[in-house]
């Protein structure tokens, strides 16, 4: 098994058996119990819990649940399940404040694009997308109510999305020439900050997170 680099461990919580992976290189930052190491700034509604081993984003709830560590370059691994309409975000190498995250930081897209509501969203505000600057490849996701899984590298200037086994983004920020998105983003030139979720009051679910700095 140490050949493979892959342990696994059987764990309790909250009464519910989970198959947990050890995998090589990578931290877990969710404990499956609690919120310990996260700060959530401007809550809304029930905010985010914890229940049955997940982050749990209620109706009506949200807020931008920040990891208190500062990454620079990382790889970050994570599982979501959308309901129909689902919105949230991922931020990455972001500063620890309310509003403006998706220009003073950075935003990649967390939402459910099959849903009728979004049928005439932007093709950056699509699953995956580097929001306003660029946009992800589409038709990777599963069907609303199943687990996805999702990898984004951020090494140096280049930010990779791979959802479900697929690469639905794979982007140099020095290919950004617009100077009007260029001033109107400067968490382009941002190095390091935190990765957290950016709520937007629609339900969703996340497990198994975990973070290998590069």
């Amino acid at each position: 098994m140490k050949r493979l680099c892959l342990a696994f461990a059987l764990i309790v919580v909250s009464g519910s058996l989970f198959l947990a992976s050890a995998e090589d290189g990578f931290t877990p930052i969710f404990n499956g119990k609690s919120l310990d190491g996260w700060k959530l700034l401007g809550k809304t509604g029930e905010g985010y819990l914890v229940k049955d081993g997940k982050i749990v984003v209620p109706p009506k709830g949200g807020g931008n649940l920040f990891y208190g560590k500062e990454y620079s370059d990382f790889v970050l691994r994570f599982e979501f399940k959308l309901e129909d309409g689902s919105n949230n975000g991922l931020a990455i190498r972001s500063p620890l404040q309310v509003s403006s995250l998706a220009y003073e930081g950075m935003e990649l897209q967390i939402i459910d694009n099959t849903s009728e509501r979004y049928k005439d969203i932007e093709t950056w505000q699509k699953h995956g997308s580097l929001y306003h600057v660029f946009p992800a490849k589409t038709g990777y996701l599963k069907p609303v109510g199943e687990w996805n899984a999702q990898e984004v590298t951020v090494n140096g200037r280049k930010v990779k999305v791979v959802l479900n086994g697929h690469t639905i983004l794979d982007v140099n920020m020095d290919d950004v020439k617009d100077a009007e998105i260029l001033a109107k983003h400067p968490g382009l030139q941002r190095k390091s900050g935190h990765v957290g979720f950016l709520g937007h009051d629609e339900p969703i679910e996340f497990r198994n997170v975990r973070i290998k700095e590069l």
